[in-house]
């Protein structure tokens, strides 16, 4: 696994319509049609996010101009770290559940093939997001990333836990475990727990979850690739990497 480098987006709020080419693509990987939406409008209505409001409050409809991509990145505040330059000039969104099969397809698959062309190069940084769905453990483990965070570690964790990976509601990122990987990366095992415990990031999670339906997002993983512009291309689906190569290459 490559070094991991990088930096916190501040969290402000902001409303976005950058336009999209929608990619649709099957859930088992395989390409399957290309075609267009008119704008992240579509599937957002605008999203606005509103810092340390409730989830009922923390989005509202409103009509925009096209934002620039500072701007756009300012919605998914709630993710994780970047993961690369916050100067490189193309950003990509992951929506993913720490038990979904296909992303953890990507993730040992594809993503480490990203990051050594396109992140470590200064060319593409990343943008975690929560999309927790697929059964209670998907909420705890996506607090757990975030608990990790709070000692540095959200990536550090991040790949921890797609690296134990066993099955969708099959019990392995139970509480007890989610706290063994913790330990596993030298996370303060008692700080980590207080967090874990305290459900800290709970609301957290949900924001994320309805910020991922407002734009939506229906299952994982689901990506939106940014450029400077903000407009932005969707990929669905754990696909090849030569389908992610094609689209970041035309947008450099």
């Amino acid at each position: 696994m490559v070094g991991k480098k990088y930096v916190i987006l501040p969290a402000i709020g902001v409303t976005i319509a950058a336009a999209v080419v929608g990619i649709s693509l099957s859930t088992a990987g395989a390409p399957d049609k290309i075609t267009s939406i008119n704008t992240i409008e579509d599937a957002a209505k605008n999203v606005e996010t509103k810092s340390k409001t409730s989830a009922a409050s923390n989005t509202e409809e409103q009509k925009t101009e096209m934002q620039s991509k500072e701007s756009v990145l300012a919605l998914f505040s709630g993710g994780s770290p970047i993961l690369g330059s916050h100067d490189a000039p193309i950003t990509m969104i992951e929506f993913g559940d720490y038990q979904c099969l296909n992303c953890n397809r990507y993730f040992k698959n594809t993503e480490h093939i990203i990051l050594q062309n396109y992140v470590e190069t200064g060319r593409l940084n990343i943008i975690f997001i929560d999309f927790a769905f697929i059964g209670p453990d998907s909420m705890s483990a996506a607090q757990a990333a975030h608990c990790a965070n709070d000692q540095g570690k959200y990536w550090e964790y991040h790949d921890e836990t797609y690296s134990n990976w066993n099955g969708e509601n099959t019990g392995w990122a139970s509480i007890d475990n989610l706290k063994k990987f913790a330990s596993n990366i030298g996370l303060d095992q008692k700080t980590f727990n207080q967090c874990l415990d305290g459900n800290r990031y709970a609301q957290k999670v949900k924001t994320n979850f309805g910020i991922g339906k407002q734009l939506g997002v229906s299952g994982t993983p689901t990506f939106f690739i940014i450029d400077s512009e903000g407009k932005a291309v969707k990929i669905v689906g754990a696909q090849p990497y030569s389908t992610f190569a094609q689209v970041l290459d035309s947008k450099l």
